[in-house]
């Protein structure tokens, strides 16, 4: 009957004998094992007592500040710049016709232009110190061209879609009516 018991309770799998035990603890000697090719020490950050000292980083003086400063106002006129060949393209292959995907692309063309040339001052205000002040007016009149050129590419594309009143008969309420300098007159026979 004994023997009947151990048949009716189920053995447990390998896996769970693993899982629910400890791992197995390494091995003291691992270091005896040479490194795999490529490995070296020094990769690993192991420094010896004398290199943990890192020296101390001097501050920027105000000069190297100003001019970091002025890169990065640069960087930042120049940055809408990289976008006009991406929005030429958007452009050109979204078609002239009347439609609310070109109709929102458009919109978007005069909005962030627009924005950006209301903002020139607040963009750059973290980046202009005294030092560089007239540095800073080139960079703002660059950011101010690069955004007129963005709102030139909006215009080009409406003028595309029809929608700028360039052709005469766009005027016809205003025009007057011609007075002809002859008259004809029908002779039936």
């Amino acid at each position: 009957m004994a023997s009947d018991s151990l048949k009716d309770t189920p053995q447990i799998p390998q896996w769970a004998i693993d899982l629910n035990s400890p791992p197995r603890p390494k091995p003291k000697n691992a270091a005896t094992f040479s490194n795999p090719p490529g490995y070296s020490e020094a990769s690993v950050g192991k420094r010896s007592a004398s290199s943990k000292v890192a020296a101390p980083r001097k501050p920027p003086t105000v000069e190297e500040t100003d001019t970091l400063k002025l890169k990065k106002s640069w960087e930042l006129a120049l940055a809408p710049a990289k976008a006009l060949p991406m929005n030429a393209v958007m452009m050109y292959m979204s078609g002239n016709s009347l439609q609310i995907f070109s109709i929102m692309m458009v919109f978007m063309l005069f909005k962030n232009p627009i924005t950006g040339l209301m903002q020139t001052n607040e963009v750059f205000r973290r980046y202009e110190t005294a030092a560089n002040r007239e540095s800073m007016l080139a960079v703002k009149g660059c950011y101010v061209l690069v955004q007129l050129l963005a709102l030139s590419l909006g215009i080009w594309k409406v003028n595309g879609m029809g929608l700028l009143p360039t052709t005469r008969s766009d005027w016809l309420a205003w025009e007057g009516e011609r007075t002809p300098l002859e008259s004809a007159v029908y002779a039936f026979r």
